[in-house]
């Protein structure tokens, strides 16, 4: 189960991966300027992603979620293989459009499902394993879209990745069983491998009435202080992280004259490889050192952001490329170890029948305001700045970007200081009574 969702969310981010590596092609082919890129790449996508995540999240909570699954996967798989078609920026828009409602099923419904399977004290270490997708996804994006692009051209590129995704789709159907008991909790429990439980609570049925509104969820969230600055801790990271992340091509490009063959090679291992190094790490770590102290986990992922900040701003700083390089690596460090005890944290937060919701409402924003706007913004900067900085312009855009990972930090300590309060006022098992659930207010 673990192992299948994790495949399926690293080809739904491949996609993005791959895109970034063809921008400077698509642009060429199709004459584009920068800040259409940042459209294409941002907001286009981030927008029907993020809207559309509410809406499947709810089915995802109150449904089936292997049928959910399913067809959002196929549709995806479609999408990304009709980009190869596109002639004109119009219509490459409209299909991202298609691959960003698929790909917004994806991530609420695995983390729903995993976090069903897993206890509170195990979840990082499931979550680390689960974000691994992520990484994949780099390596497979970076290296083999930037191979394939010199082989066969981008059009063939977007057909080729978006093949295998409607074998997973028929694997989800075929395989994985909806873990929310629809009979009792022995037959839940005769249904299920020891591996697969890792001493996660037996979810009982819970009786269609008594599960929460969609306004009771939202009631819920916003009431949660710590939630409210995970929100904003992750919306502001996104910004950051994709506003450089989906323009490192076109830099490494443009200002050191890689070939899309070298960046893939080169991005594969430092965002890849050690990516999925970075994210088991810190899944591993919270897991051995800091079970149920989240608080701990919290303030160490705001001393990695600081430093991920000055290792971004050295990057793009630097006239040296050696300099360059364990710069970036260090950054892939920073933004990978934080990505499985943050999302366990979330989903420690939040009463079962909430889990899916809450995910899609932190991906709505962190989406819109990260990845629909962070690349736009570079874009736009590279655009403004290429009156006085010329080739170089993209370069002082990313810079311009780099230091706001700290602000991303102060808001992880912001919520290290209410965590350990709000988890002991949200009870850790299914909602049988949604009121409840909402933790007592007080001053943030």
């Amino acid at each position: 189960m673990l192992i299948l969702l994790t495949v399926n969310l690293g080809f739904a981010f491949l996609d993005r991966v791959a895109l970034g590596m063809l921008l400077q092609d698509i642009k060429v082919d199709l004459d584009l300027s920068d800040t259409q890129l940042g459209v294409l790449s941002g907001i286009a996508f981030a927008l029907f992603y993020a809207v559309m995540g509410i809406p499947l999240a709810r089915w995802a909570d109150t449904g089936n979620r292997v049928t959910l699954l399913t067809l959002t996967t196929g549709l995806w798989s479609l999408a990304v293989g009709l980009c190869g078609v596109a002639s004109s920026f119009v219509q490459l828009i409209f299909i991202r459009v298609g691959v960003a409602v698929g790909e917004a099923g994806a991530f609420p419904v695995g983390i729903s499902m995993i976090a069903d399977y897993f206890n509170r004290a195990e979840r990082p270490r499931a979550m680390a394993i689960y974000t691994l997708g992520g990484p994949l996804a780099l390596v497979g994006g970076y290296l083999l879209a930037g191979v394939l692009n010199e082989l066969v051209g981008w059009r063939t590129t977007f057909m080729l990745m978006g093949a295998p995704g409607l074998l997973i789709a028929a694997l989800a159907w075929l395989t994985l069983k909806e873990p929310r008991a629809s009979e009792s909790p022995a037959a839940r429990g005769a249904s299920l491998n020891a591996d697969q439980r890792s001493g996660a609570d037996v979810l009982p049925t819970v009786p269609q009435e008594q599960i929460p509104s969609l306004r009771m969820v939202l009631k819920v969230l916003a009431s949660n202080r710590t939630f409210r600055w995970l929100l904003l801790y992750i919306s502001i990271a996104f910004f950051f992280v994709y506003g450089n992340l989906q323009w490192l091509p076109s830099y490494f490009m443009r200002s050191w004259s890689f070939s899309s063959g070298e960046v893939g090679l080169w991005f594969a291992l430092i965002f890849g490889a050690v990516g999925l190094f970075a994210t088991w790490l810190g899944g591993e770590l919270a897991t051995r050192f800091a079970p149920c102290n989240e608080r701990l986990q919290l303030l160490t992922v705001s001393f990695v952001m600081i430093a991920c900040g000055l290792l971004s701003t050295l990057v793009f700083a630097s006239s040296h490329i050696p300099v360059v390089l364990v710069a970036l690596t260090g950054v892939s460090l920073a933004i990978n170890v934080s990505s499985g005890p943050i999302y366990a944290i979330i989903q420690s937060l939040v009463p079962e029948r909430m889990r899916a919701v809450s995910m899609a409402l932190v991906m709505l924003f962190a989406n819109l305001v990260g990845m629909g706007l962070g690349p736009l913004a570079t874009g736009a900067l590279s655009d403004l700045y290429g009156e006085w900085a010329g080739a170089e312009s993209l370069r002082y855009a990313l810079l311009t970007m780099s230091p706001g990972y700290i602000v991303a930090a102060w808001f992880a300590w912001r919520a290290s200081r209410t965590v350990a309060e709000d988890l002991t006022a949200v009870d850790d098992k299914p909602v049988l009574s949604a009121e409840s659930q909402i933790p007592k207010a007080s001053a943030v």
